[in-house]
């Protein structure tokens, strides 16, 4: 090529040259000096097809050589075509040249400057074709002067179904509608779900919601405490959002199984490796203390340490290193040994009567509740010496679950079996009646009531009561003085009495005497002295049912007594199961207890269980 002389800036700005390939090169003045071969090779590749679109910049020196100052990439590339192939159409390439090396400058900072970023869309797919030839991360980021990170999101747009990125180009959707629709594998749940998301408000957290409605977040408690690595072991579907760095766990059941399972490991080992009584764990995020006290737990704490005088010496000096900050990791290590020493622990008498709750809170760690006693428990541990006995005032005293009318009636049917019992031990009869009438007994304690006194000795409700006929009284005993009988002659009826056996008058002297024993006669222990002498069982005349005695206390005494029948705990299925039920189903199903042995059979009865069911008696008599 022959020298050119220098134009004028009119005419340069006017005038595009054909200029050999072989003359051209990279101008100092051009700023962008570092380009990725891939990219180089993509834009060979486009020039090839398209041919070339836009012009190249230059300036000429003297000996007729043009340096590029805007286009360096486009001549790279067209240097890449000539060196793959000799038949090229590239021979000459147009070029717009400047006046002066000023000039040129300043096209080289202006195109840089004014260059417009391309849209998102468009850049998605270039990165998108860029990565297709194996091209790196670094190499894309190069080639388009962005960060890494930058491509890396770029290109995890760039595997979104076409209409999506077409919707995107459109303006139809925003750029975090599209990162949302990453997390989707379903292409036909993403086309569906951008049909109505098109032109429309939506916020990223509705649309990632709709793709996977019953996702769990790793940051979840649940899934913390699980781990993400054993969820996934198991077979757990996982999605990861580049854009946010969150984690989501798509298989709800399995973490839930995997958290049940876990907290019963949790459980387990407080019993088996630490060795309380019970352990109960709750899938809850936090205790509800109320619930704690709806319980009726007792609370036992761990028993502080001591330590040795060198040791409380040493600790004092950690101590104020640690406040001071100048701690270091051994010093803080030991400081931890002796304030876990100073905490104390639990002891082996104390594990052996309480137990745990346990929880996992909002962090995934879990939160363990100790030192629990159960109601069932604390006669025990009271014995044990780890509880004390409650101090008990006159408001602290439980109301009695028996009404009074209840009491008296349940009062008379055990006069009723004592008198019955002492029928068959006529010596005793008399040995109480001579005891009554001398002066061992003292001057104002009477056993029998002389005057033929006949003591209330039938309850108000008879079912289930079988009284003593000899015991009948024939009128009610409030009215026997208002309407007791008089016989006209009394020596004819004194002869006909005399006419019988000695066996039939000391029969009706027993009855008469055993009639007249009132309740606690010579006071309570003395009654049960009688009591036991005459072999007297309440339940040979009397068994609890519905009407007689379940009805007529509190739902919550017969759960009380349902549990001491069964021997059981509180968290037994049977009793919960009698806890759900109608105060009147509940002194129906205490009836069949007592009396079917087929509900027997079903609540599991012991031999033992059941024998002393046939022998209870409520403690109001």
């Amino acid at each position: 090529m022959t020298k050119q002389q220098p134009i004028t800036q009119k005419t340069a700005s006017a005038v595009i040259q054909q200029i050999p390939l072989d003359a051209l090169s990279i101008s100092d003045l051009n700023p962008r000096t570092t380009v990725s071969k891939a990219h180089i090779e993509s834009l060979a590749d486009n020039i090839e097809r398209f041919g070339l679109i836009h012009n190249l910049a230059g300036f000429m020196d003297a000996d007729g050589n043009v340096g590029i100052v805007a286009g360096g990439c486009r001549l790279r590339a067209l240097q890449r075509i000539a060196e793959r192939s000799k038949n090229h159409s590239f021979q000459t390439v147009p070029v717009k040249l400047a006046s002066s090396a000023d000039e040129a400058e300043d096209w080289a900072s202006a195109e840089n400057a004014a260059r417009e970023d391309m849209a998102p869309a468009d850049e998605i797919r270039a990165f998108g074709r860029m990565k297709a030839r194996n091209a790196t991360v670094p190499e894309i980021a190069l080639a388009f002067a962005v960060t890494e990170a930058r491509v890396y999101q770029r290109l995890a747009l760039a595997g979104l179904p076409d209409p999506v990125l077409d919707a995107l180009a459109a303006g139809e959707i925003g750029l975090g509608t599209a990162k949302a629709f990453t997390l989707s594998d379903d292409e036909a749940l993403t086309l569906s779900l951008l049909g109505q998301v098109k032109g429309q408000a939506v916020s990223e957290a509705a649309i990632k919601n709709a793709l996977h409605p019953d996702a769990i977040k790793a940051s979840d408690r649940r899934a913390k405490f699980v781990g993400v690595e054993r969820y996934e072991a198991e077979g757990g579907i996982v999605t990861r959002d580049l854009f946010s760095e969150e984690i989501f766990l798509a298989s709800p059941a399995l973490l839930e199984r995997l958290f049940g399972e876990a907290l019963d490991t949790a459980r387990a080992e407080l019993v088996e490796a630490q060795g309380w009584a019970w352990a109960e764990a709750r899938t809850e995020a936090w205790l509800n203390y109320y619930d704690l006290d709806q319980m009726k737990l007792e609370r036992v704490y761990p028993i502080e340490g001591e330590l040795t005088e060198t040791e409380a010496e040493e600790y004092d000096t950690l101590a104020d290193l640690a406040n001071g900050g100048v701690l270091d990791e051994d010093g803080e290590a030991r400081l931890s040994e002796l304030q876990t020493i100073l905490d104390g622990d639990y002891s082996e008498d104390q594990k052996a009567h309480a137990g745990c709750i346990l929880v996992v809170d909002a962090s995934g760690k879990v939160e363990v509740t100790a030192g629990l006693v159960r109601p069932d428990d604390k006669k025990a541990a009271v014995e044990a010496g780890i509880l004390k006995a409650p101090q008990s005032t006159e408001s602290d005293v439980p109301k009695s679950p028996y009404s009074q009318k209840l009491t008296t009636d349940m009062q008379a049917i055990r006069l009723a079996s004592v008198q019955a019992a002492i029928l068959t031990k006529p010596e005793l009869v008399l040995d109480l009646l001579g005891f009554g009438l001398s002066d061992a007994a003292g001057s104002f304690d009477r056993i029998f009531g002389m005057r033929m006194d006949r003591p209330n000795n039938a309850p108000s409700i008879e079912d289930g009561f079988e009284a003593e006929p000899r015991l009948d009284h024939g009128i009610d005993a409030s009215e026997y003085w208002q309407q007791g009988t008089r016989v006209e002659d009394l020596c004819a009826a004194f002869a006909t009495y005399r006419d019988g056996t000695k066996k039939s008058r000391n029969a009706t002297i027993t009855e008469a005497i055993a009639r007249t024993l009132p309740y606690h006669a010579g006071g309570q222990e003395f009654f049960a002295l009688i009591e036991t002498e005459a072999g007297a069982d309440i339940r040979k005349h009397w068994t609890p049912t519905a009407e007689n005695f379940f009805s007529r206390v509190s739902a919550s005494y017969l759960v009380e007594l349902m549990c001491e029948f069964l021997e059981c705990s509180s968290n037994d299925e049977r009793l919960i199961a009698f806890v759900k039920l109608k105060k009147g189903e509940k002194a129906e199903k205490m009836e069949n207890l007592m009396t079917d042995a087929t509900t027997q059979k079903l609540m599991g009865l012991t031999t033992d269980q059941k024998a002393k069911i046939d022998k209870w008696v409520p403690d109001c008599t």
